[in-house]
């Protein structure tokens, strides 16, 4: 009887342990970090989460947007000056498209000169060149270079603002809205921290100059106006400049909403991070919670580059003006392990049709290469037509017979 009831005690505290809240939560963690499409926070040391202060922090893998760790990313808050990241994208866009140059000639309005905050205190009329003022953005956070350029770019703030939203919305901003191109308060200018990695991974990825002018620490300017000739110092705002080795960027910004915030960005061993902290009381707890994002990633993330410099067979095609399809993929595959998998057990599976019908166009999707980590997918490439085919009418197959038996 005694050791009846002993199994029933047993049976009783073993059913317990498995309905127990705790061990529910454990069951739906262990669901939530093996789906490929979770937003939760990825598992990270709880002494990570318990020492980051700031209300809202994000932590990304910059080459893959791998997020590393995240603390209420998707609040909407005040940013501040880190707006000017979007600001510095819409700029290196204009100059890749050519419609600007470093060497125009910006002039500056009455409505730039009259910005407040951090400034260059450019004057209206005043002359710079493009160059000097991405400088003043990047380096002193300049309130007034932003609006002139902006205003040289579209022709007024306003019509800039509507680009920087639209960028928004391309990058998949879904907590953004911009009021104006510099962050100073206004009712309705807002974005999360996970947004704003969105953006600085769009800055730093695609346009990496950006590095050469937000790594300055100090700088001079030379104001030309109507009393003459002055220079003007240019200190960067970003202090992990000097504080810390591997740091490469990018934007701080405070106003009394905004508090502290900084996106900060940093290379080492060639992974590039992305910590974003919003919120913070003071600069040093800004500086201090970014600081340990970025030793958290570098200590755990190691990442899986494969070059895809081997050459693809060609494919037949029917139906078109060639007989066979060139193809390449379409960019190199990177994979973020911060479990230290094995990337000596990582397959590639090409995916290919045994054909292709014409008509093709360059860049059309024709397969993929996936990668596994034994059963596990961890990604995948795209395998791209190299070449156009067009599709073949009746004068090509007349003229393919007069070449295979007249000539």
């Amino acid at each position: 009887m005694h050791s009846f009831l002993s199994l029933l005690l047993g049976l009783q505290l073993l059913l317990s342990a498995f309905l127990s809240p705790l061990s529910i939560q454990r069951q739906t963690d262990a669901f939530c970090n093996e789906a490929e499409t979770s937003t939760e926070q990825p598992a990270a040391d709880a002494a990570l989460a318990a020492s980051i202060t700031a209300p809202n922090a994000v932590l990304m893998e910059a080459s893959t947007g791998t997020v590393i760790f995240e603390k209420d990313s998707h609040t909407a808050k005040h940013p501040a000056s880190i707006t000017k990241i979007m600001t510095l994208i819409l700029i290196f866009e204009a100059l890749d498209r050519g419609s600007i140059h470093l060497t125009d000639t910006v002039t500056v309005s009455e409505h730039a000169a009259s910005m407040g905050g951090s400034q260059v205190f450019l004057e209206a009329g005043e002359t710079q060149d493009v160059e000097t003022l991405i400088k003043c953005i990047s380096i002193a956070s300049a309130n007034d270079a932003c609006v002139a350029m902006a205003e040289y770019i579209n022709g007024s703030e306003e019509s800039f603002v509507a680009d920087m939203n639209a960028k928004a919305q391309a990058l998949g901003m879904k907590d953004t809205t911009f009021v104006n191109c510099c962050g100073l308060d206004a009712d309705g200018h807002m974005t999360s921290a996970y947004d704003v990695a969105l953006m600085s991974r769009d800055l730093t990825v695609n346009h990496p100059q950006i590095h050469d002018y937000c790594t300055i620490w100090m700088d001079t300017m030379t104001h030309v106006t109507a009393r003459g000739s002055s220079e003007f110092g240019l200190t960067n705002t970003n202090k992990l400049i000097r504080q810390y080795e591997y740091a490469t960027g990018l934007k701080t910004g405070s106003t009394g909403l905004a508090k502290f915030c900084v996106s900060a960005t940093a290379k080492k061993d060639g992974l590039n991070l992305i910590a974003v902290i919003m919120g913070a009381e003071n600069p040093k707890e800004r500086f201090g919670d970014a600081i340990a994002l970025l030793n958290y990633g570098f200590s755990k993330c190691r990442i899986y580059t494969d070059e895809q410099k081997e050459a693809l067979p060609p494919l037949p095609v029917k139906k078109g003006t060639a007989d066979s399809l060139t193809l390449s993929f379409q960019h190199p595959f990177q994979y973020v392990s911060t479990d230290g998998a094995d990337f000596s057990s990582i397959q590639k599976e090409l995916s290919l049709p045994e054909e292709a019908t014409a008509p093709i166009r360059k860049g059309d999707k024709i397969g993929e290469a996936v990668y596994r980590i034994g059963a596990e997918k961890i990604g995948s490439v795209d395998i791209v037509a190299a070449d156009d085919i067009a599709k073949a009418e009746l004068k090509d197959y007349v003229k393919e017979v007069f070449l295979r038996y007249f000539s």
